[in-house]
């Protein structure tokens, strides 16, 4: 039974940090992909935040993170990072960690429908 479960959100200042945790299980970790994405109340759509491949480390990012945000994963505990450091105003959403059982990334990886499993969420608030 694949489980993402996501950990590590909360309230930041405008131009702070936070880190947030996906840790999984029941699925072949190194084999895989794991993405991040957002979604801001009253949006339908999941932004994707950033994706990372366990095989190779390949990493993909989101125009509005880029240079902010950082991927990373351990392999030896199944679990994804996301450090987000100068934070926005913009980046309040629930962040979600999902993964389609994909082996590499490609431009595709933004599209939330091409992901079968999911968190449950955690709330990020970038408030003054």
């Amino acid at each position: 039974q694949v489980r993402l479960v996501e950990a590590g959100g909360g309230l930041a200042q405008p131009g702070g940090s936070l880190r947030l945790t996906c840790e999984t299980s029941g699925f072949p970790f190194n084999d895989y992909t794991v993405a991040w994405f957002r979604q801001v109340p009253g949006k339908k759509e999941r932004e994707g935040v950033s994706l990372i491949s366990n095989r190779d480390g390949e990493t993909f990012y989101g125009d509005s993170v880029k240079g902010r945000f950082t991927v990373s994963s351990d392999n030896a505990k199944n679990t994804v990072y996301l450090q987000m450091t100068s934070l926005q105003f913009e980046d309040t959403a629930t962040y979600y960690c999902a993964t389609g059982l994909h082996r590499t990334g490609n431009s595709l990886w933004v599209r939330s429908n091409r992901y079968a499993y999911w968190g449950q969420g955690t709330q990020v608030t970038v408030s003054s």
